[in-house]
């Protein structure tokens, strides 16, 4: 799940994305404030707007919303003030998180690229990276399918040149960190990191 408050942009309305995926057909439901977009086939919700936000919660500022219980909350009380249901049983965890490179292939199919299995706390994602520097044994930086980098680009599974690929594996400069190299290459963590524990931004 991911948020979003515009209002010099769009006005006082709340943005929520559920899904990496945008549906091809989309339906709406409508209840007062509260619009869900669904997916016209499977009915699946993608997202939904909250129309004048700031009445029901802190809005806070322009951009990305930090998704947390205070939020989810809030939500649930604009939704129950607007009569429409929802369930908000919702994915909290982090999706910027250390990740721990257990190994790296070559690909089958490309030079530059290799497939990295990444220890991110409780599993273990394939992900296919293309930067030189990346090695086994490395603590790095991984974005989760449904993050949303600094640039606004949302991780979704993939599949690159045949091989899925499930997440990223983040330079500095991706992450928009202060002082990002300008060279290509992944950000290595120093210390002593545990994979899964949060990275934040």
């Amino acid at each position: 799940m991911n948020a979003f408050y515009n209002k010099a942009g769009v006005g006082d309305v709340l943005l929520v994305q559920l899904t990496p995926e945008t549906p091809s057909e989309i339906r709406t439901e409508t209840n007062g404030d509260v619009t869900v977009i669904r997916d016209a086939e499977s009915g699946k919700a993608a997202g939904f707007n909250l129309f004048h936000a700031s009445s029901y919660m802190e809005a806070g500022q322009d951009g990305r919303v930090e998704v947390d219980e205070a939020l989810l909350d809030g939500l649930q009380r604009a939704f129950e003030q607007n009569g429409a249901r929802f369930d908000f049983e919702i994915d909290l965890s982090p999706k910027f998180v250390v990740g721990h490179v257990l190994s790296k292939e070559k690909h089958p199919n490309a030079d530059k690229l290799n497939i990295c299995q990444v220890d991110v706390g409780g599993e273990t994602l394939q992900i296919v990276c293309g930067a030189p520097n990346v090695e086994a044994g490395q603590s790095v930086v991984v974005a989760k399918p449904g993050a949303v980098m600094p640039s606004g680009m949302v991780i979704k599974d993939a599949e690159l040149r045949g091989v899925p690929s499930s997440g990223m594996i983040c330079s500095a400069r991706e992450l928009d960190l202060p002082d990002a190299p300008q060279e290509k290459g992944i950000l290595v963590l120093e210390g002593d990191r545990k994979p899964g524990e949060s990275f934040a931004l």
